[in-house]
Order: structure tokens, then C-alpha cells, then sequence
């Protein structure tokens, strides 16, 4: 009638904790890639839920002759795909002690801990990226969740009267306007979504050769926009894009965005975290002039799914976009402290804070740095090879950890190279050794590798190469 029995807990938590380092130590012997076919996992599942209850040791040995299969390992060396989302040991132990103590951290006062661990985390983490005190951070899930409550503030800053009368039915409003490049995260027009900006209130701007934001091209369109009498209202640069991890020169931007009276939000989701390495400084060149800035501290500083971090100059305008308080969440020291959950669109909130607590002070500002370094020394040094084979050929700089490249042989057109490749990296992911991703870049397949997880050693990039190659001339 009650929980599971402490002992038992006890013997089923050491078994879990024994597969957990087993499986981190012999990770290489699975494929990083699942191999399974569509519906193969659910067949393996009974239709319907057992009656009574199993012992927990059935579930465990479940894991393996039910789902491993079908698990596509983020945490293998030969994941190389996307951004690497690595686990660390500390970061997985802070996940075990946030479902042991089960807070839901809404408001200070459902527990205190909570909020004020995170905000001692927040300025820990604004101080290793070198942002100045006037920066309030806060977490959340994933960019996509941070880079929506920027755009939302932004909004909320026109003074618009949309959180009282919402957009729908009105004809005193403007159409509203928000400005990326053409290399932005889809996360952006997903956001424009959600807050009715609609993906036609989206002016992608064109990039240079290096895939970065033309400014003298964003003030054009704006320029334009507000001679049709359109309302800008917020631009998006990104430092480390999605496809080629490209920089857009936050500064230029900066001028446009204060000169029109735009909200300025940078995405760094991905290669934010470099700037705790004092030579990667100069990704941070402007940014004391955003109004919001997001980085993912699960893509690249070894923290488990999920954790976001959001900083705003003005945490204001975000709280007076979100706040609501019904009398069941009031209490007598509201004054005094702040509860998160006027911050965001989330009312319960999970103490992901723990991760950041675990995972900085065990590795220590250095260590995490040395190891983002490592990566992109790995990265330039991969870059090079490709650089360097004749058949071969890069397809952007590499200022961080991602190399794009593809097979080029030679005497073929463009269609055949782009079929070539496909293919090429079709026969990579099924090989079970590695797991590559791909993208476009000007009409071209663009294969991609990124360096990034905690147990990348340069012997993984040095087989993953040969194996690129084998397959390729194949």
C-alpha cells in the first residue's frame, strides 16, 4: 500500500547505479546509432498494463532485452551528430538527487534551497562567461523555451496591451516583425509561433560567405519594413549557428537594434560555454549590449538533458510578461524574495540548478574549460585533414568544434555530388561506428562532424576519419 521498502530501494538502487557505470565504461560496444526498424521497440512491449505489480529486477532486466536496442547512445564517442549531449558522473548524480527530493521549485517558499541555489548558479555561470552584474539569469528547459521568452518580452516591451487583450479580433495593432539570418534555428519561427507573430512576421536576412548576418542587409529590411508600415521589434543574433556554427558580429547588430529601438536576443544555445576560455573571448564582442542571451549547458558542458540558461538586462519586462498569481500561490513574504515562476510560462520547475552545483564544482571553472578546448583543438585539427586530401573539401570556417564537409572526387555535377554524399553518409550511420549529421549550404549536402562529448579522446576522431575515408573511396 505504501512505497517501495527502503532495503529494497537500497539493493535495486545499487544494481541501477552498477548499470549505469557498466554501461558508461563499455559503451563503445554498442552501435551509436540504434539499428532497429520503425515500430520494432513498441512490438516488444505487451499491449497492456500488467495487473499486479512485478518486481523491479524484471524491469531492470528489461532495459536490456526490451529497449537498449532502440537506443541511440548521445553518450558515445562515436556520436559525432547535431551537438553532442553528454552525461557526466556528476551530472548524473545530481539527476538522482533531484527525483529523490521531488521539488517543484515554484515559488521561494516550496522550497527555499531551490530558487536560491539558482540564482548563486546564475551568477557563478555570468561570471565564467565574463557578463557584467547588470545580466539576471534564470533556467529553463531547452533555447527553444528561452529564445520564445525573449521574443516575448521583446513584444511585451512595445506596450502593446497584448497580455490584457491578446492580438486576436484587434485592428489597432501593428503587424509585428522580428529579424535572424538565414542560418537562425528553427526554435525562432517557432516562437513566432506561439506568439502569434506567425511565420510571415519572420525576415530571414541573408549571410556573407563565412554564413554570417550582412548588418547593412538587416537595416535595409527594417528600413523597408517600417516604410510599409510594419513594426520591427526584435532581432536575433546567433554566435555558433546551427548548420556551420557560424558567428554573426553582434556589434554592427547592436548599433542597428539601439538606433530603431529593437530587442536584441543572442542565441549561443551551442558555443556559448567557450567563453570561459580566455582566447575564445572574442565570441562575447558585443554582448553587454543584448537585452537576452541563451546558452544550453546541455549541448556542450557535459550536463544530462535538459538545462537552458536564460539572461536578460531586464528581468522586469519578462515578469510583467508572465507574472499571474492566484490567491492558492500568495504568501506573506512575496516582497521580500522572488518566485520563479513569475519569470517564465512554466509553473513548476524542476531543480536543475543541482546539475550546474555537481558539475561546476566538481570539474572546476578550469577543468570544464580545458576539456571545450581540447574539443576544438580536436575540431581544427580534423579540419585540417580534410583540408588536406585531395578528394575531400571543407565547406565552412570552423570556429568552434564542427567541421562541414563533403566528398568531392571530382568530374561530377552538383546533383551527383549532393546524391554521392547523401549516400556517403546513409553507409556512415549504418556502419555502427559513428553517427554523422548533415545539412545545406548553398544547394550543396553538407556532411557534418562535431567534437563535444566528455569521452571524446583524439583516437575517436582519428577512426572516425579513416572510416570516412574507407567508406567514401568505397
Amino acid at each position: 500500500m505504501f512505497d517501495m521498502p527502503t532495503e529494497e530501494f537500497r539493493k535495486n538502487g545499487y544494481k541501477l547505479v552498477d548499470w549505469i557505470s557498466n554501461y558508461l565504461k563499455d559503451i563503445e560496444k554498442y552501435p551509436p546509432l540504434s539499428q532497429v526498424k520503425p515500430g520494432e521497440i513498441f512490438a516488444r512491449i505487451p499491449s497492456t498494463p500488467p495487473q499486479n505489480g512485478e518486481e523491479i529486477e524484471r524491469v531492470l532486466e528489461d532495459i536490456d532485452r526490451i529497449l537498449l536496442d532502440g537506443i541511440t547512445h548521445w553518450n558515445h564517442p562515436g556520436f559525432m551528430a547535431y551537438f553532442n549531449s553528454t552525461s557526466s558522473g556528476p551530472g548524473i548524480l545530481a539527476e538522482l538527487l533531484t527525483a529523490a527530493l521531488g521539488i517543484n521549485g515554484m515559488l521561494w517558499k516550496t522550497s527555499p534551497a531551490f530558487t536560491e541555489l539558482e540564482r548563486a548558479m546564475m551568477n557563478w555561470f555570468r561570471q565564467m562567461i565574463g557578463l557584467p552584474e547588470n545580466y539576471w539569469g534564470i533556467i529553463y528547459d531547452t533555447a527553444s523555451t528561452s529564445s520564445m521568452h525573449a521574443i516575448a518580452s521583446a513584444r511585451e516591451q512595445l506596450n502593446l496591451g497584448i497580455r490584457e487583450k491578446g492580438i486576436s479580433g484587434r485592428n489597432d495593432l501593428p503587424k509585428l516583425t522580428l529579424y535572424c539570418s538565414e542560418q537562425a534555428h528553427s526554435s525562432i519561427e517557432k516562437g513566432a509561433l506561439v506568439l502569434g507573430i506567425g511565420l510571415d512576421g519572420v525576415k530571414k536576412i541573408s549571410v556573407n560567405e563565412k554564413f554570417e548576418m550582412i548588418p547593412e542587409k538587416l537595416e535595409e529590411a527594417i528600413r523597408e519594413d517600417i516604410r510599409k508600415g510594419v513594426k520591427p521589434f526584435c532581432v536575433i543574433a546567433t554566435v555558433g549557428t546551427t548548420s556551420t556554427t557560424s558567428v554573426d558580429p553582434v556589434d554592427a547588430i547592436a548599433e542597428i537594434t539601439e538606433k530603431y529601438n529593437l530587442w536584441l536576443h543572442i542565441d549561443s544555445a551551442y558555443a556559448g560555454v567557450t567563453a570561459m576560455i580566455p582566447e575564445m573571448k572574442w565570441i562575447t564582442k558585443g554582448w553587454g549590449r543584448a537585452d537576452s542571451i541563451v546558452i544550453n549547458p546541455h549541448k556542450w558542458m557535459f550536463t544530462p538533458m535538459d538545462l537552458s540558461i536564460y539572461f536578460t538586462r531586464k528581468p522586469d519586462i519578462l515578469k510583467r510578461a508572465f507574472s499571474l498569481v492566484p490567491e492558492y500561490l500568495k504568501t506573506q513574504v512575496d516582497d521580500e524574495v522572488e518566485n520563479l515562476m513569475d519569470y517564465g510560462i512554466q509553473l513548476g520547475r524542476r531543480f536543475r540548478s543541482l546539475k550546474l552545483w555537481f558539475i561546476i564544482r566538481y570539474f572546476g571553472v578550469d577543468g570544464l574549460a580545458e576539456r571545450i578546448r581540447n574539443h576544438i583543438q580536436l575540431a581544427k585539427e580534423f579540419a585540417n585533414w580534410i583540408d588536406d586530401e585531395k578528394d575531400f573539401e571543407r565547406l565552412a570556417p570552423v570556429p568552434f568544434s564542427t567541421v562541414c564537409f563533403r566528398y568531392n572526387p571530382g568530374d561530377k555535377t552538383e546533383q551527383e555530388l549532393n546524391e554521392l554524399n547523401e549516400k556517403l553518409l546513409e553507409n556512415i550511420n549504418a556502419s555502427g561506428k559513428i553517427f554523422l549529421s548533415h545539412t545545406k549550404l548553398n544547394g550543396k549536402f553538407t556532411i557534418r562532424l562535431t567534437i563535444g562529448s566528455i569521452r571524446h579522446e583524439r583516437r575517436h576522431i582519428e577512426e572516425a576519419w579513416s572510416l570516412i575515408k574507407t567508406i567514401a573511396r568505397r
